[in-house]
């Protein structure tokens, strides 16, 4: 009865939290096993009782203060300075800034957001397709849960009990194959469609830009570089992190007034409690599923089909494809990671990286893909362009993603050599 529970609940647009707490009451119920009813209020604390998870909500606010501080703006233009001269400058400056933003945001719907605001006008006033403009932001925001930092990296982290500086690690070859991946698609699809030719900015304006943008990128390198080096643990890299954003946009850029820290801190609490409370429920519904044995019984069944590591990430991430669809990438990964993780580590022998890799990109196109497609409609409210136009135009991105994810699943020292 318990999984009727779950897909009814699910499939009812109840929120990913209750459905997995009400999934696990419900089974205790069944059960009658009056020690799990004991043990459910310990299980609930324990699932946010993780020093890791800290990294979550200060992510989130290194995120606010940024965009008020106005660092957006500076790295756009510090993109423009390296990029803007090529024939279809503009897409290359929506994707270098991306790359920017996501060493510094780590949501991929929060990029999407700022993003479609700052880019989707200047490229449609310079003559780019509005749907290509909004797709290319869109797929741009794909790179915040790869390049670190990533809030899905730190859920993954914890939940599969691998430290979350060495996740971050490995997200960075990934990333940057993610972001050579989407400059070809953009490079073949000017040459088809002859975007306009864009212009180098004079030598000392461009000279700067990058100095005016060089206090932001403080942020990223005090993160990784923090954690490269053995000076702080993801969690103090991201309290760095939001110290560094406000003393810039306080002191620097003189964009972000103190006064407008009372609304950033509640904003960053309502997101990052949404996320607790999901992290929380899943700890109990893992508890449950564990108890159940499900992941030995899946585990039988998928070696029974193939014992080739690389034909079960295939398998997984076609079925994740599906998941993605359905179920927002954050609830799927803590969904996830309790019943795939032991069979990729315990049966195939797959790095826990490599796995957290794979399922993180492929559960983040779900952002993408309707029905659910929550980052297709937010760069589809930001930006005033309607989702099919976007869906028509971001097909070549899905498909170097696509791609990039066969190389991940096949080639582990992808995710590994740096670790």
């Amino acid at each position: 009865m318990s999984p009727i529970v779950f897909f009814v609940a699910l499939f009812a647009s109840v929120p990913v939290a209750i459905v997995l707490a009400i999934t696990a009451i419900w089974y205790i119920w069944e059960s009658g096993n009056t020690i799990l009813f004991d043990s459910f209020a310990q299980k609930i604390f324990g699932g946010v009782e993780n020093y890791g998870l800290l990294a979550i909500p200060l992510f989130m606010l290194t995120g606010e203060l940024m965009n008020e501080g106005g660092m957006t703006r500076r790295l756009i233009r510090m993109a423009q300075a390296f990029v803007g001269g090529f024939r279809g400058g503009l897409a290359y400056i929506n994707l270098l800034a991306n790359t920017f933003m996501a060493a510094i945001i780590g949501s991929a719907t929060a990029q999407i957001a700022v993003m479609a605001r700052a880019m989707v006008p200047a490229m449609e006033k310079e003559g780019y397709d509005k749907g290509f403009a909004a797709a290319t932001t869109a797929a741009g925001g794909l790179l915040a849960p790869v390049i670190p930092p990533s809030m899905m990296f730190v859920i993954y982290g914890v939940l599969a009990q691998v430290p979350i500086g060495e996740m971050f690690i490995a997200g960075i070859i990934p990333g940057l194959l993610l972001v050579i991946a989407f400059a070809l698609v953009i490079t073949l699809i000017g040459w088809s469609r002859e975007f306009p030719k864009g212009e180098w900015m004079p030598y000392r304006q461009a000279g700067r830009a990058v100095l005016e943008a060089l206090p932001a990128l403080l942020i990223p390198l005090a993160i990784i570089g923090g954690i490269l080096l053995g000076i702080a643990t993801p969690t103090e890299s991201a309290a760095i992190a939001s110290l560094i954003a406000f003393i810039v946009g306080w002191l620097a850029y003189r964009d972000l007034k103190p006064s407008h820290l009372g609304a950033i801190f509640r904003r960053t609490a309502a997101n990052a409690s949404m996320v607790i409370f999901m992290i929380a429920a899943a700890n109990v519904f893992g508890w449950v599923i564990i108890y159940e044995e499900v992941p030995q019984k899946l585990a039988a069944l998928i070696t029974s089909i193939t014992a080739d590591p690389f034909m079960f990430l295939l398998i997984v991430n076609l079925a994740l494809l599906l998941v993605g669809m359905v179920i927002d990438g954050i609830a799927a990964v803590i969904l996830i990671t309790p019943i795939l993780l032991p069979i990729a580590t315990g049966s195939y022998d797959i790095s826990p990286y490599q796995f957290g890799v794979v399922i993180c990109l492929n559960l983040v196109l779900g952002l993408l893909t309707p029905p659910v497609g929550i980052g297709l409609y937010i760069a589809s409210s930001m930006s005033g362009t309607s989702p099919t136009a976007i869906l028509r135009a971001i097909w070549p991105f899905l498909l170097a993603v696509a791609i990039v994810l066969v190389l991940l699943s096949y080639f582990e020292v992808l995710s590994t050599a740096l670790i």
